[in-house]
């Protein structure tokens, strides 16, 4: 992928505060928390070498990114859930977050093993999670991915970016890419735009209401991923021609899925194979996700494919503060 030159510092501050003190560990980290260590340098938490560290449960426990109405997606990856279950031995349980924050805490407190975690949250749950992400949903030829779009409704009198000015823009949560990220950068250094100086933020919480609310006139405009609104028109949550785009960005990777770094690594290796050998065909992980042309997972590295949300963070003053 071949960035924009959008990254000029954008100021934003975000940090996860949780209980617990833990001890430092003498080791290479990088920007990890405290608790890990990376000593072959991929940026991810490494395995523990002390079997004392590592976790074997009973019953695993998956979440998908809340980037829409959770109550959505338990049927939609119960299929691939009973797979997961299969072939590592395990019972598996399908947990519905509402929030990034939550998914995050869930996973640092040893309540979530398994997850998919969005774009702009991924540098996060990887630095003060310990999530190790693997994979990557793709389309059947491997082409992956999404844009940002700034969409507004028809009749709304906002025809380009700089219409925005002097009203709402609503952004979904601070930890979004696409919903928040990405489009703080973007505005800032191709418009010379800045929150409650030249427009209004508010935020919705997720894509799907900031969509809707555009939709329904609620919002003059929002920042989203087009995936998401591919999913809903496709599922005929609103016309295509509800909504119009002002502004669409370079490609950004999606929902990474992976792992918390102290399951066994037998464990890690089985859920890994779990996700590769899946049979897509027929069951409703395809049927919603085809959607978005996407078709299987694809294997990914966070350090080669989250390079650019990194840099979308650094332009942005994002500090991966676990406490």
């Amino acid at each position: 992928m071949k960035m924009k030159s959008i990254l000029i510092g954008a100021t934003f501050a975000f940090s996860f505060a949780f209980s617990g003190a833990v001890a430092a560990q003498d080791c290479p980290r990088g920007t990890l928390d405290v608790r890990f260590c990376d000593v072959d340098g991929d940026l991810i938490a490494d395995i523990p070498t002390d079997a004392g560290a590592l976790v074997d449960p009973d019953t695993l426990v998956f979440t998908f990114t809340p980037v829409e109405d959770p109550a959505v997606y338990a049927s939609v990856w119960a299929e691939f859930l009973d797979h997961l279950a299969e072939v590592t031995g395990k019972k598996v349980q399908f947990f519905p977050v509402q929030s990034n924050a939550a998914q995050i805490e869930a996973m640092r407190s040893g309540r979530l093993h398994i997850a998919g975690f969005n774009t702009g949250s991924n540098p996060l749950a990887v630095n003060c999670a310990g999530f190790r992400p693997f994979t990557i949903m793709a389309s059947l030829d491997g082409q992956f991915g999404y844009e940002m779009e700034i969409l507004t409704y028809p009749g709304s009198g906002i025809e380009k970016v700089e219409d925005i000015k002097g009203r709402q823009l609503a952004f979904t949560s601070p930890t979004s890419n696409s919903g928040f990220k990405a489009p703080s950068a973007i505005l800032k250094s191709e418009y010379d735009m800045i929150p409650d100086r030249d427009f209004e933020p508010v935020f919705s919480g997720k894509h799907d209401n900031s969509i809707m609310g555009v939709a329904n006139q609620d919002y003059p405009a929002a920042s989203i991923a087009n995936s998401v609104l591919a999913r809903m028109i496709s599922r005929g949550e609103l016309k295509a021609e509800d909504v119009k785009s002002i502004y669409k960005s370079q490609t950004f990777p999606t929902t990474g899925f992976g792992t918390v770094y102290n399951l066994t690594p037998e464990l890690q290796a089985k859920i890994q194979e779990a996700f590769f050998s899946f049979n897509w065909d027929g069951t409703a992980l395809q049927a919603e996700f085809e959607k978005s042309n996407e078709g299987k997972f694809l294997p990914m590295t966070y350090k080669e494919f989250w390079d650019v949300i990194r840099k979308i963070d650094a332009a942005n003053d994002v500090s991966y503060s676990c406490s």
